[in-house]
């Protein structure tokens, strides 16, 4: 499951046993010692920071083109294992500098860790990774005919590394992140991009992208909306990258940039 509903909004589910495990942490902590408490925040944000630093570190030459992304944090582009690395590393130092604070620092820890850990594990029981999974066998109609014979998603990915974007024309971060994906489609001839519309009719979208000037191929129709619910993602826009088997290599759900979705390209590539 990429994501979860509360009402009309949509949330990923990937960040919840993290920010369960820090708000524990930060509760316990508070409860044995104030001061505690505070260096259960320092070594989250410093975690924080090293996970993206580390990401950037990784992807620097796409991030280099377009530096006002890298403090898009709204990409997904974290580093857990430099992030949870520094993070200890911090609350341990702490934790030896003050000898007062240690039975509140090991006890912050101890419940953070047991939280964020059971969290990932009941969150990967409750939704299966889809990792290396096949695309689904959705039924989709092009937009330039609609009447023709549908495709399914699992036909339409196999061959070539494709990008798969899901997405409404009243979706708002639909439409910003468009025009640049629009740009991705024409200047990387070696990935397929396909833009999967969800749950409106053709006239809908074609109104829209003539408004928009955008010059997109393969546009495709999901009006029943079913491609969400076979990755299980109730919020848009979503993003799935598929290597040239048709297999799951990477997906996100949210806005992304120019340099997020070059990073993940490369690693497409790489696959």
């Amino acid at each position: 499951m990429l994501s979860i509903s509360i009402g009309p909004l949509a949330f990923p589910l990937a960040p919840l046993p993290v920010l369960l495990a820090l708000l524990l942490s930060a509760w316990v902590a508070r409860r044995m010692d104030e001061r505690a408490e505070t260096a259960v925040w320092i070594s989250a944000l410093a975690g924080l920071l090293a996970a993206r630093l580390g990401h950037l570190a990784m992807h620097a030459d796409a991030y280099l083109a377009t530096p006002g992304a890298m403090l898009d944090i709204r990409d997904g582009g974290w580093n857990a294992a430099a992030g949870w690395a520094v993070a200890a590393a911090v609350l341990a130092w702490r934790a030896a500098a003050v000898a007062r604070l240690r039975p509140a620092l090991v006890s912050a820890a101890v419940a953070g860790l047991v939280i964020g850990v059971g969290g990932q594990l009941a969150l990967q029981l409750a939704t299966p990774d889809r990792r290396a999974q096949p695309a689904p066998a959705v039924a989709l109609l092009p937009l330039a005919a609609a009447e023709a014979t549908p495709s399914t998603l699992a036909d339409l990915v196999r061959g070539q590394p494709t990008v798969v974007n899901l997405w409404a024309t009243w979706c708002a971060p639909c439409r910003a992140e468009m025009p640049m994906l629009a740009a991705a489609q024409q200047r990387h001839a070696d990935v397929r991009f396909l833009f999967v519309n969800q749950g409106e009719e053709a006239a809908v979208v074609n109104r829209y992208l003539q408004r928009e000037a955008l010059p997109l191929r393969d546009v495709w129709l999901d009006a029943p909306r079913g491609l969400g619910a076979a990755v299980q993602s109730s919020g848009l826009p979503t993003t799935l990258f598929y290597d040239a088997q048709g297999r799951l290599v990477d997906a996100h759900m949210g806005l992304l940039n120019a340099a997020a979705l070059r990073a993940r390209l490369q690693a497409l590539r790489e696959d």
